[in-house]
């Protein structure tokens, strides 16, 4: 379905939101949303959904989504699955959720994929299944998708889906660590500190795990102190030099 005359409108209405004038955007998108145009269908959904310019309701957000949804607007599949997932507007329901995840994770919705990941590794909506918690992980992650990363270097790390491999793991734990993610760091110290899948290496376990400590992980502080156990004042003074540099390139190449 092609609406192109109305293009001009569902700009300005997204000019308006962005700056926080909602009613523009609410004047603007009603209409739209009610002839049936996706993206206004979808945009009016999230300002229920978040309370934007209107009284927040699930229930509409819900209806607006659906809409949306059903046209294949994968955004609004994706925030359909999160209304259904977490009981919103609507009853918990994952079945659902799982349905509208995988519409739009086949779109390539990073997020979606991740989600979608997350159900079939915790058995939610879907018999539990590791190989397709794995494939729907190994997509989002390859986009770059952070949760997704970890989650796949946990199951490289456990064997779960995959067969065990910890030199895969600390790819995965890396690719997260570097956009921040202070769990992966965690973990990615103790592959460090054991020598798992890397040359065992006291001086970067300790560094990683004090990043992940700063960040607000306190596995990363636990491990940082048995790993200080067995290392020198020098060497660990080495490796707080080193997180401090690590953090000021924002965890890249470090």
């Amino acid at each position: 379905m092609s609406f192109p005359s109305l293009g001009a409108d569902f700009e300005k209405g997204f000019a308006a939101a962005q700056t926080g004038d909602f009613a523009t955007a609410l004047r603007e998108w009603t209409p739209l949303a009610e002839q049936g145009y996706a993206p206004a269908q979808f945009n009016l959904g999230l300002m229920y959904d978040k309370g934007e310019g209107v009284l927040q309701d699930y229930n509409a957000a819900v209806a607006w989504y659906t809409l949306a949804a059903e046209q294949g607007y994968a955004n609004a599949q994706f925030n359909l699955g999160l209304m259904y997932d977490k009981g919103e507007g609507v009853l918990q329901d994952y079945k659902t959720a799982v349905k509208w995840y995988t519409l739009a994770a086949e779109q390539g919705y990073a997020n979606a994929q991740f989600n979608l990941g997350l159900m079939y590794d915790k058995g939610e909506g879907v018999l539990q299944d590791y190989n397709a918690a794995v494939a729907w992980y190994t997509l989002a992650a390859a986009q770059g998708n952070a949760n997704a990363q970890f989650n796949l270097g946990l199951m490289y790390d456990k064997g779960e889906g995959v067969l065990q491999d910890y030199k895969t793991a600390v790819k995965w734990y890396t690719l997260a660590a570097e956009q921040g993610y202070a769990s992966a760091q965690t973990n990615l110290a103790i592959l460090y500190a054991k020598g798992d899948g890397v040359i065992k290496d006291d001086v970067y376990a300790h560094m990683w795990a004090n990043i992940a400590s700063s960040n607000g992980n306190e596995g990363g502080g636990k491990v940082r102190e048995i790993v200080a156990e067995d290392m020198t004042p020098s060497q660990i003074g080495e490796a707080q030099t080193l997180a401090r540099e690590c953090v000021a390139k924002n965890y890249k190449n470090c």
